[in-house]
This record gives structure tokens, sequence and C-alpha cells, in this order.
């Protein structure tokens, strides 16, 4: 077996570099702006905006902000500001010392923030817990979201987008993933959300351009798995023990899979079903299968494509 293909499971991953000294728990979820962000010129100009808006609104209260992760988080900057904007009187203490009060007064503000944006649970871009750990992605849209919502006219800087990664604890290890988030409104079209999936223009050929389909789905998963040392010749047969498949999901998907978590080469069939039956429930978990899949189908899959006199090799075959 390839030393570099192992190398790839056992060494630390640059990952590391984002992650807290904290063990994630299982099922927890954090999303954190990319180092690479961290300078961005646009992301400089809206942390200073959002600085000296709050400033100049509570210029006669003489509370005088530097750091928006530093001096928002225990809910004091937020009161004075919500009430000054819309208002409001918030029945909590102006001054919370210890954690258990300021997680409470930061639940009762974020509480009222939703009702007043008439946002659901599930449409909120921050927590009590986010704000309440200087996280600055949650800060800024929290900070944008009253800005939008009590000064309408506020000319925000546009197009603010910020690098990140998410990093979720799964059965099967850690599992990340990238993206590019919009902290202000982009006021440019992006072609990108009008066009097909590339996968959906793929599958609309005709049916007897399905030869057509299938190697540009070869040279996809090639394509990915390839920086492992792999090469896949056949869709079908290769993706019967699962291998092949869990690599593909790992590196698109960003799993850690823990070599001791599945069969790297499979010998029987109860190895192979454990394989494929793993890559099922990882893309359940990520909300990628919405549909029930017999993984017994896949694997048996081996048994059309596989002949006598042209047969293709299986994971166990190539890792040997």
């Amino acid at each position: 077996m390839d030393p570099d293909f192992l190398n790839a499971f056992t060494q630390p991953s640059t990952l590391d570099r984002f992650l807290t000294e904290d063990v994630i728990a299982k099922g927890e979820k954090r999303k954190l702006i990319k180092p690479t962000s961290s300078n961005n010129p646009k992301l400089e100009e809206l942390k200073l905006f959002l600085t000296e808006w709050i400033n100049r609104t509570l210029k006669e209260e003489h509370i005088v902000v530097k750091s928006l992760e530093e001096d928002l988080y225990d809910g004091l900057v937020l009161h004075h500001l919500l009430e000054n904007l819309g208002s409001l009187q918030l029945d909590v203490e102006k001054i919370a010392l210890t954690e258990k009060k300021q997680r409470k007064k930061l639940s009762v503000i974020l509480e009222v923030v939703a009702k007043c944006l008439q946002l659901e649970e599930s449409q909120l871009k921050w927590s009590v817990e986010s704000i309440l750990t200087k996280d600055l992605l949650s800060t800024l849209h929290l900070l944008v979201a009253i800005a939008k919502h009590f000064e309408p006219t506020l000319a925000l800087p546009p197009n603010v987008q910020v690098e990140t990664i998410t990093i979720e604890s799964i059965s099967g290890g850690l599992k990340t993933s990238n993206a590019v988030e919009y902290i202000t409104e982009n006021k440019e079209n992006i072609e990108a959300q009008s066009k097909d999936d590339a996968f959906d223009e793929l599958f609309s050929c005709d049916p007897d351009k399905l030869d057509a389909v299938k190697k540009a789905l070869l040279e996809f998963v090639d394509q990915h798995v390839g920086k492992l040392g792999l090469n896949v010749k056949d869709i079908e047969s290769q993706f019967s023990d699962g291998v092949v498949l869990l690599l593909l999901i790992g590196q698109l998907e960003g799993y850690f899979l823990n070599l001791r978590n599945f069969f790297l080469t499979p010998v029987s069939t109860m190895e192979m079903l454990h394989n494929v039956n793993l890559a099922l429930e990882l893309l359940a978990e990520g909300g990628l299968l919405n549909f029930p899949v017999d993984s017994e189908v896949i694997y048996n899959t081996i048994r059309r494509t596989e002949t006598p006199l042209n047969p293709v090799p299986s994971s166990t075959e190539i890792f040997k």
C-alpha cells in the first residue's frame, strides 16, 4: 500500500489550526472564519463601520467600543444599543458580571431581537453560545441584522464575504466543509445560482448518451480519489465494496475516517456491506441522501459487472 495514502488518514491535518483545544462533542457543529479571511480588506471595512456606528449611536451614553468580539459578548453594549435604537425596555440587569448572568442576559436580548426581526430559530445566524464565546462571524451577522432592521437606510459596506470552515463531530469522525459566506448583501447577480448543477445537466442527457454520462462521472471520481493515489476504471464494480465510495465522500465532504471504522481491503461480503452501510449513513447524516438505498443492491453490482474474461480490479486488489 502506498504510504502516502495512509498518511492522509494518520497525519495531523492543517485543520488543527482552526480547532480549539476543547474536544468537539458528538453532534456539535462549529463554523469559523478561516485565517485566510482575517485580513480581508472588506471584512476590516465592515468591522470598522459597525464599530463607528455603535459608538455614534451610544455617544451620549459614553460607551466606546474598540473590539466587536471583546466588547459585545457580555450583552451590555447590545442592551444599550437595542434600548437606543428601538426604545426597548429589557427586563434584565444592565451589568452582568458572572457567566451565568451574562448567558441569561444574552438569552433575553437575542429573544427580543428574533421577535423584532420576525425570525424563526432556524433562520438565526447567531446564538447565545456563539456571542458569549466571542465568535466574530456570529457577532457580525447579529449587528448587521440589527442595523438593517432599525436603520434600513444605513449604507452598510456591500458584498462583504468570508471563507468559512464548518467542523462537525459525527459517528465516523470529524466532518468539515468549506464555504464562502456573505455577511452583507451581495448586490451582484451570482450566475452560478441560476445555472443548473453540473450533475443535473449530466442526468438530463438522453438515454443513448448514458455512456458519456458514465465517462464524465468516472473522470469526476478519478479526479478526487486520484489525489490518494487511486485509479478508478469502473464505477459500478469498484464502488461495490464501499471503499472508493467512502474515500470519495471523504475527499468531497472533509470526513476524517478512522481506519478502524471501515475495512480498507474487504475480503468478505460482511466487510463489504459494512463499508457500504457506513457510506450510506454518512451521506444520510450529511443530508445528502433523502431516500432509502439498499446496500445489498450496491454490493451486488459487482456480480453483474464482472465477467471472467473482463474482470475489473476491486479495492482489495488495488491496495495489495
